[in-house]
C-alpha cells in the first residue's frame, strides 16, 4: 500500500473506475449476445430491437470512455450487418 496521501486516493478511485468499466463492458457482452441470440432464432422483430438497445448501450460505453469510438462503431456495424443479412 502506498504511503503518500495522493497516491492512497489514486489507487481508491483506480480501483472504483476499474469496477465501473468492468460492467459496463459486461452489459456490452450481454447486449451483444442478445442481438446474437435473437438474430440465431431467426426472429426479426426482436433482433431489431435489441440492436437498438445494444448500440445504445455501445454509444454509452464510447461516450464515457471505456471503448474507443473506432471500437464501438465497428461493434455497431457488425451487430447491424448480421440482423440485416438475417432479414
Amino acid at each position: 500500500m502506498a504511503n503518500i496521501k495522493s497516491a492512497k486516493k489514486r489507487v481508491l478511485t483506480s480501483r472504483v473506475r476499474q469496477e465501473r468499466n468492468k460492467a459496463i463492458k459486461s452489459s456490452v457482452k450481454t447486449a451483444i449476445k442478445k442481438v446474437e441470440a435473437a438474430v440465431n432464432a431467426a426472429d426479426k422483430d426482436a433482433a431489431a430491437k435489441e440492436l437498438l438497445n445494444a448500440t445504445s448501450i455501445i454509444d454509452k460505453a464510447a461516450k464515457k470512455g471505456v471503448l474507443h469510438k473506432n471500437n464501438a462503431s465497428r461493434k455497431v456495424a457488425r451487430l447491424a450487418k448480421m440482423v440485416n443479412s438475417a432479414q
